[in-house]
């Protein structure tokens, strides 16, 4: 089980009426809130997670954007996407945590 995974059943065994209503927020943002299709949703929490540096955060998004039907090439390009607007050094961060997880 990874990290992440520990530390999300952590908080959902702590604090579960919390995470009921962010997961249910978050839901209704995602699934509500407009006109883009799910692919394309994911795709931009992506650039936002590497934007950030939410390293975690990019990785759970990248296998959300997975079982969404992106390709590695689309997430990749997203990634990339970011360096004219917030930097150099965070897209090839963010690139970095992207080639770990497929081993590139």
């Amino acid at each position: 089980m990874s990290k992440i995974q520990k530390n999300l059943d952590y908080f959902m065994n702590n604090h579960p009426d919390i995470y009921k209503a962010y997961q249910s927020y978050g839901k209704q943002v995602h699934t509500e809130g407009g006109p883009l299709d799910e692919k394309t949703r994911w795709l931009i929490k992506v650039a936002i997670s590497a934007t950030e540096g939410y390293e975690f955060a990019l990785q759970t998004h990248i296998n959300k954007a997975l079982a969404a039907g992106c390709t590695q090439e689309e997430i990749k390009h997203a990634i990339l996407l970011i360096a004219p607007s917030v930097g150099f050094p965070r897209m090839m961060e963010s690139l970095l945590v992207f080639r770990e997880m497929f081993e590139e």
